[in-house]
């Protein structure tokens, strides 16, 4: 048996992001102790009565006190609060980090509280399914996935690849962007897809003579897809809307006028131009199955997606 790496592993919060830690770390001998807080006494019940940690409390002060590593897995929007609420606590030379989706925002929100010498390390493992709490995590949801660090500046270097190590331990490919990049990133290829579904699945709702019969009993087609995404947190994605309301615009902005675009071909049987749009874009799917960030089965992969292996 290998040493853990921390002896002390403070987790604040216990969804999708927070299980799946609680059981990669249990598995891999990570961590001496690890303490989980959770404002929710049932969620904290559930996450006892599944044995995700060694200590419970709805304290959060109480949860990160003489921990190593501090792993903050809230809502964007209550980043700051929970900075500020943890931070007397906090422990000399211990690292404090998060899995936000955005990361000016989260940086904005927790720097002014973050005690010096304790290193405050951003980041945001590219991993997730529709489900949230903690019977929805499992221990293989970071393998081959990215873990994007943005450090901020005077990032101590020694600090940096401890917690990148954890990571990697954890199953995780490293990468780090400027705070501002990443957000821009994270807009198209994660941010933009979740609304565009919401927004589809909230019209095909509006239609309800077409809701309660055709588009249940047909979403095989195509529709089903898209209300995956759509079944998402809506309190996560609520915060990301607004935490990264910048980017999420400039984005939207684009596809709107590539669609006026798509629109217009449509319109006036531009067959030529249809066809080289749906050549490029089958493309993108065959880069993202060649790189490892997706299967080549039947069904995009659902069976697999629904009974992950270690769950």
């Amino acid at each position: 048996m290998t040493s853990p790496m921390f002896e002390k592993i403070a987790l604040v919060g216990i969804g999708l992001i927070g299980s799946s830690l609680a059981r990669v770390i249990r598995r891999e001998g990570l961590a001496g102790h690890v303490a989980i807080s959770t404002r929710s006494a049932a969620t904290l019940a559930r996450a006892e009565e599944l044995g995700l940690g060694d200590s419970y409390t709805t304290d959060a002060r109480e949860a990160v006190r003489d921990a190593d590593l501090v792993i903050v897995s809230v809502p964007v929007g209550s980043s700051g609060a929970v900075a500020e609420e943890i931070a007397p606590a906090l422990k000399p030379g211990a690292i404090l980090t998060d899995v936000g989706s955005t990361k000016a925002s989260v940086i904005a929100q927790m720097q002014p509280y973050v005690p010096a010498g304790v290193h405050f390390i951003p980041g945001h493992p590219l991993a997730g399914t529709e489900k949230s709490g903690p019977d929805a995590g499992f221990a293989d949801l970071f393998d081959n996935r990215w873990c994007i660090f943005t450090p901020v500046p005077d990032t101590d270097p020694d600090a940096l690849e401890r917690l990148s190590e954890f990571w990697r331990r954890c199953g995780a490919n490293i990468d780090t962007m400027d705070p501002q990049h990443h957000d821009m990133t994270l807009a198209i290829v994660s941010h933009l897809p979740h609304i565009i579904a919401y927004n589809i699945v909230g019209t095909a709702d509006d239609l309800q003579s077409v809701t309660k019969s055709e588009v249940i009993k047909y979403s095989a087609s195509g529709f089903r897809d898209f209300t995956r995404l759509a079944a998402s947190d809506p309190t996560m994605w609520r915060d990301v809307c607004l935490h990264n309301k910048d980017a999420i615009l400039e984005m939207l902005a684009r596809f709107s006028e590539d669609l006026a675009s798509l629109q217009r071909a449509i319109r006036w049987g531009d067959g030529e131009k249809l066809f080289d749009l749906f050549t490029r874009t089958r493309a993108v799917r065959r880069s993202i199955i060649e790189a490892g960030q997706d299967i080549d089965v039947p069904d995009f992969g659902r069976q697999a997606v629904e009974h992950p292996k270690g769950s």
